[in-house]
Parts: C-alpha cells; sequence; structure tokens
C-alpha cells in the first residue's frame, strides 16, 4: 500500500532526510521518500494502519497533518508579517539603547547612557521576547538532537543559548558592580540571529509558495458547483453531491464539473490547463469531456464517470506530486551530504572552542567563534539545490502537458542519444482519413464525398471509418459485398464502392493506372466509386502523420539523436511513411516481444533509448527503455508502462522535456556550487582564521550570510520557471 501524508516541523534537509531514514528503518516500511519542499512522506508499507505510520512521524519529532488531498492555499501571511515589522523595531531600538553612546546619540528618558544596569536589564527583558518569538526554532532544535537527528534548528538553537546565557552570566557581574562585564553582553546579537533566521525562513517559505504555482492551479481548475439534470429540470449541487452515471449540464463559458462522456448537445472547450494547446477542442456525443475545461460556446448534456479522486485532475495532481518525491541519484548525494552536515559542524564549532581556549585566547572570544560558526552554517541552501529545482521544473512540464511519473525522468532526458517511435497512432493519427481524391464526375469533390459517406455509413469496414457524413442522404438497398466492397442506391442511381476487384466483378476496365499508382507509391488504400457502372472517383485513404512530426524528428537530428522507426506494420508501407518524415532507420513486421528486445539491444550497446508508443503492443518495450514515453490517446496498459505521458500528444513536447532536463541540471551544478562555496568561505572566516587580514564576522553578521546563502538558491530556482523555454 501507499500513502503520501503531510509533515509539520521540518525546516531543513536534515530534518527531511533524518525522518526519512528514520521511516525506512521501521518494520513494515519497505519505502519512504521525504519531500522537504512540499512538506510530504510518501510511504509504501504493510500490515500497518495509517495511525501507526503517525506514530512513527511523531516519534521521529514531526507531526503528520494527514493525509494529502492538494496543494493549501497560500497561508494568510499577514500576522507574521505584523510581527517581524514589530520585532524589528524591537530590534532597532535594542541596538539603538546598546550602540547609542559610541555614536554620541541622545539617551531615552529612564533609559540613560550613563545607567548600565537599566540598559542591561531592558535588553534582557526584550531578549525574552525574542526567545518567545523564536520558540519554534528552540523546541525543534531540542527535540531533533533528542532524537539523534539534529538539523539547522540545533544549530541555531545551541548558538542563541550559548550566547543568551554567557549574557546572563555577564549580567549578574555587572549586578554586583563590575562594569567591565558590559561588553560581554551578547543580547542583541541572540536578538538578531533570531531575528534574521525568521525573517529568512518566511522570505523562504514566501518564495517557495511560487514553486508550487502549477500544481496548485490544477487543485483549483475544478469548480466546486455542477448543474444536475433531474428530469425535465436543472439543479445546481455541490461538487460533493454528484454520482457517477449522473447528467449534468454544460453551458457556454461555464467549466465542465466532473469527468464524464457527452450524450448529447456539441461544444468548443478550452483544455489548454491539461494539453497546453490553446486551440478549442469540439466536444460532441461520445466525446470525453475533463472537469476544469471551459465550454466557449453551444450545450451539451454529459454523463459524469469519474468524481472525486479519481478524476484527471485528481490523477494528475497525484503523479505530479509522485514525480517531485521520487529522489533522482543526485538529489540523494544532496540529502546524504546535508545528513551528515549538521553533526560536522557541531564538531567543528566544539573543536574550534577548545583549541582557541588552548591556544590562550578568552572565554569570550572563543565562544563567539564558535556560535558564529553555528549560526553561519547552511544546510539549508544545500538541502534546497535539488529538490526545489525539481518543483519548478515539474511545474514546467505541466504546463508543456508533460506528466512525469518519477523525479527520475528530469535527470534522463539530458542524456537521451537514441528515440524509438511506434508509427500507428504515435507517429500517425491510427486512424484511416481521406488522403488524396481523383474526382470524374460533375459533382463538387466535397459533394463527391458527401455521397461516399452516406453510403460507407452502414459498414464496419475500417476504411468506412474514414468518411465524414456532411449532409444526410437516404441510402436505399445497402448491402456489403465482402472482399470487395459495399453496394447502394441514392436517388434512383446505384453506386459500388470498393478495391480493384470490384471492378471485375462488373466487368469495368479502367485505365487511370497513372493515378492508382500515385496513390499505391503513397500507401494508400483506395476506393472506387462507382455511380451506374462508371467510375466517377478514386479516393486514397491511409492513416495520416500528425502535423507536428516532421519537424520534430528534423529538430532530433540536429540535436544529434538517432530516430528509429519501430513497428509492427509491414515494411512497405512503413518505410513509405519513414521516408516522408525523414527517418533513415526502419523496423518492421515485428511482434511485441520482438521490439521489447530491439529496444534491449540497443540499451545493452550502451545507447540512451526513448521509446514512445500508444499501444498494448508497445507496453514491453516501454518498460525496457531507458525512459518509456505514452501519448494520452493510448491505451491504459501503455500509459501505466510508460515515464511520462503526452496529455496533448504533441510529439514536439519531447523537445521541451530535453530541454527542461539540461536546464534543470545545470541550475542543480549551480545551486550546489553556491551552497558549497559559501560554507567554505564562511566557516574559515567565522573560526577566525582570517583575522590576521581584518576579516571577522560576528553571530549577527553570520546570520544575515546564512539567509542570503538559502535565498540565492530559492531565487536561482525560480529564474528556472521564468525562462520562456522556447524550442531552439
Amino acid at each position: 500500500m501507499k500513502i503520501v501524508l503531510k509533515i509539520d516541523g521540518m525546516t531543513c534537509s536534515a530534518c527531511s532526510s533524518g525522518l526519512e531514514k528514520y521511516l525506512n528503518k521501521q518494520k513494515g516500511i519497505s519505502s519512504a521518500n521525504v519531500n522537504l519542499v512540499l512538506s510530504l512522506a510518501t510511504i509504501e508499507y504493510e500490515n500497518l494502519s495509517k495511525k501507526d505510520l503517525e506514530q512513527y512521524i511523531s516519534e521521529a519529532g514531526f507531526t503528520s497533518l494527514g493525509e494529502f488531498n492538494g496543494i493549501d492555499g497560500q497561508q494568510d501571511k499577514s500576522r507574521e508579517k505584523v510581527k517581524l515589522l514589530g520585532l524589528g523595531f524591537l530590534l532597532l531600538f535594542m541596538m539603538y539603547i546598546s550602540m547609542g553612546h559610541m555614536l554620541n546619540f541622545p539617551s531615552i528618558p529612564f533609559i540613560p547612557h550613563e545607567n548600565l544596569m537599566i540598559l542591561a536589564t531592558v535588553m534582557c527583558f526584550l531578549t525574552l521576547l525574542f526567545l518567545w518569538y523564536g520558540r519554534d526554532i528552540l523546541k525543534s532544535g531540542i527535540k531533533n538532537l533528542y532524537h539523534k537527528m539534529p538539523n539547522m534548528d540545533t544549530l541555531v538553537m545551541f548558538s542563541v543559548l550559548f550566547s543568551f546565557f554567557y549574557s546572563i552570566y555577564g549580567y549578574i557581574h555587572l549586578a554586583f558592580g563590575n562594569i567591565d562585564y558590559m561588553s560581554s553582553l551578547y543580547f542583541e546579537s541572540t536578538c538578531m540571529v533570531i531575528y534574521f533566521i525568521q525573517l529568512g525562513r518566511f522570505l523562504e517559505n514566501k518564495s517557495k509558495e511560487k514553486t508550487k504555482s502549477a500544481i496548485k492551479k490544477l487543485v483549483e481548475i475544478t469548480p466546486l458547483n455542477a448543474i444536475l439534470k433531474v428530469g425535465d429540470r436543472e439543479r445546481e449541487v455541490t461538487i460533493d453531491e454528484v454520482k457517477k452515471g449522473d447528467i449534468l449540464i454544460g453551458k457556454a463559458y461555464e467549466k465542465i464539473a466532473v469527468d464524464g462522456i457527452v450524450v448529447s448537445g456539441k461544444t468548443y472547450v478550452d483544455e489548454s490547463f491539461i494539453t497546453g494547446e490553446s486551440v478549442p477542442v469540439l466536444k460532441e456525443k461520445g466525446s470525453r469531456v475533463i472537469a476544469g475545461s471551459i465550454s466557449y460556446d453551444g450545450y451539451i448534456e454529459y454523463q459524469a464517470t469519474k468524481i472525486g479522486r479519481e478524476s484527471t485532475i485528481s490523477e494528475i495532481v497525484k503523479l505530479v506530486v509522485e514525480a517531485t518525491n521520487t529522489k533522482s541519484k543526485i538529489q540523494k548525494l544532496a540529502d546524504r551530504v546535508s545528513g551528515y552536515f549538521v553533526p560536522i559542524i557541531l564538531v567543528i564549532a566544539i573543536l574550534t572552542f577548545v583549541i582557541q581556549m588552548f591556544l590562550g585566547l578568552s572565554l569570550e572570544k572563543s565562544l563567539m567563534h564558535m556560535i558564529t560558526v553555528l549560526v553561519v552554517a547552511c544546510p539549508c541552501a544545500l538541502g534546497l539545490a535539488v529538490p526545489l529545482v525539481v518543483v519548478v521544473s515539474n511545474g514546467l512540464c505541466t504546463r508543456k502537458g508533460l506528466f512525469l511519473k518519477n523525479g527520475e525522468v528530469l535527470e534522463k532526458a539530458k542524456d537521451i542519444d537514441t528515440i524509438v517511435f511506434d508509427k500507428t497512432g504515435t507517429l500517425t493519427f491510427g486512424k484511416l482519413k481521406v488522403f488524396k481524391v481523383f474526382n470524374y464526375s460533375k459533382y463538387a469533390k466535397d459533394d463527391l464525398l458527401n455521397i461516399v459517406a452516406n453510403i460507407e455509413k452502414g459498414s464496419s469496414h475500417p476504411i468506412g471509418k474514414a468518411f465524414e457524413v456532411d449532409e444526410n442522404l437516404e441510402v436505399k438497398d445497402f448491402k456489403t459485398l465482402t472482399g470487395l466492397g459495399v453496394y447502394g442506391k441514392i436517388e434512383k442511381k446505384e453506386y459500388y464502392l470498393g478495391n480493384k476487384k470490384i471492378l471485375s466483378k462488373l466487368g469495368i476496365i479502367d485505365d487511370r493506372n497513372v493515378d492508382y499508382d500515385d496513390l499505391v507509391n503513397k500507401g494508400c488504400s483506395i476506393v472506387y466509386v462507382v455511380e451506374n457502372n462508371k467510375v466517377i472517383g478514386m479516393i486514397g485513404v491511409r492513416d495520416t502523420i500528425r502535423k507536428e512530426v516532421i519537424d520534430t524528428i528534423s529538430q532530433f537530428t540536429k540535436m544529434n539523436i538517432d530516430v528509429m522507426m519501430l513497428t509492427g506494420d509491414n515494411k512497405v508501407v512503413a518505410k513509405l511513411i519513414a521516408k516522408e518524415l525523414g527517418i533513415t532507420k526502419v523496423v518492421a513486421d515485428v511482434l511485441p516481444q520482438s521490439k521489447a528486445k530491439e529496444i534491449k539491444n540497443l540499451m545493452d550497446a550502451g545507447k540512451k533509448v526513448v521509446m514512445v508508443g500508444d499501444g498494448i503492443n508497445d507496453a514491453p518495450s516501454l518498460v525496457s527503455a531507458f525512459i518509456g514515453i505514452s501519448i494520452n490517446e493510448g491505451c491504459d496498459v501503455a500509459m501505466d508502462s510508460s515515464d511520462v505521458i503526452l496529455m496533448n500528444n504533441n510529439l514536439a513536447n519531447i523537445l521541451d522535456l530535453i530541454k527542461i532536463s539540461k536546464q534543470s541540471y545545470r541550475v542543480i551544478k549551480q545551486n550546489l556550487f553556491w551552497a558549497f562555496f559559501y560554507n567554505m568561505c564562511m566557516i574559515p572566516i567565522a573560526i577566525g582564521l582570517l583575522e590576521p587580514f581584518h576579516i571577522t564576522m560576528s553571530p549577527m553578521l553570520g546570520s544575515i550570510a546564512m539567509t542570503f546563502s538559502s535565498l540565492t538558491v530559492v531565487f536561482n530556482s525560480l529564474r528556472l520557471g521564468g525562462k520562456k523555454n522556447e524550442r531552439n
């Protein structure tokens, strides 16, 4: 079984990696992945209850907020803003009274610069307010230390408490008249560390909200109400009241309430939020509609087929969240590093204090260096470097109509060097359509096709589905001529439609060999149109190529990616289609098992192979490939076997996937560089190694630098989301 739980209390990557390790150690849990950015834990388990899982989370020092059912709306930040503004004013006030005498500022009434005890008492009282404001940090630091999972809060907790209690030590001496200890008060540093940590988290959380925007938009798409048809009446109901099988009404400019099938009416709808395509789609009887799509015009009645968690939107949200929870190799490496980071910093801080005391530095200076090390070290930047990019990139993919089933796809896509396409239903639509018409009659082309469509309407042969009726005509005496075609009468005229054999049957000699050969050479199936024993038309029908395919394949070639067609169709047709598309490598007449074997052979040769397919016969090869991609029109088995679903069936979006993957890993590398570079620069300064060069740092500056480090990673990740990602 699998469950996704919302987690409260995680503040840095040490928290998420610690919780993940703890959960993975528990009996009954086969796999656990913790997402710091979305605050989610995805757990696969057996023989356990939800209560057991929440108990494990509690034991690890965190709180379960229940099962995930959608990204929460942006929380109200106004109260936190008020707190930050108020405490910011108090911090400035503290700085004024503690340093005003050095700058010859006038004294504040009742707090004269000369009365050191009053100054120290006011500062101590204000520090207690800041400690109360930062109590969540202190509690988290102590709790995670107790659970042997020290995190960023643990470092801050130590630094704050050390500086506070050292200041209390100086305050006591000051109370006994030893004014020299006034310089040993670091109340303002304690307050500044807490304030800038909280300010940094506020800005960081506000920025992280933007990374969830694509998922939130999906959650908010579905309307809250629906119009239910009850007999001849309409009744407005909530979405929760809708049941499977209910008939709902869709009107112009309103959202479709649930997934369903149109039972009557006609309208054009906007499905761009799913497909990424802005062109309206015609919906008529038998068409599938998706919750959240907007009707442009017309009126439809549709039967509810999927509601609640079964809906397309819910499935997509689940898919996106699971993709962000699946960790790539580079993310697992970053998590491992950040998991060791906090204990290492604790050791460095203690050694700094011990060694400097041994070398004869003062207690005050040794303590300040230790506190600064604890404050300045930042596992947050390291922990956010990868997951933030993954969430932003998944949002980009979602907007392009690409839905990734796991996060590893983003890591893999940049390395693609071979792409293999199924033909029918993938490179082509998988449906026969009129390709070319030779009209030898007095009828206009559209009228000729309408006559053919009305007669073929009675046929169950796939060729008959290639024709669409424009205007209904009365067809009499319809019959199927097995192996030849069909027959019917319209307005006392006899019509035969069929292959070349039907001409022999009717004793008709046709000498239009040039037209016939033209259609054959283009891979068409041919329909002769005979009216009153005279050939009045020759129509070529064939599976048509998707409009974007030729340009897409050209783009792959420019990127030095090998393109291959792998199909069960016959070699003649496959090669004709491949020639039109510019594909030189074709393997035809292959069974499903052989398809998978071809993919395996390429993989064994060291190729990074993408397989793109749509049918049941493609499922084995989709699973075998480096990355399996299914189009949304494909069968359920193919979509279940793939790593990526193209929701708009546009093969050009594979180019977007590759580009987003390359950009993502460029940003990840930048983030990791800055996270490591920051710590490599700041920790030696915090220790005091650069003091001979007059480069020093206080705990206050350390907290500001730490905040800047995290925000650098956040804004660099958001920059990825701001790119236009135009195809080259």
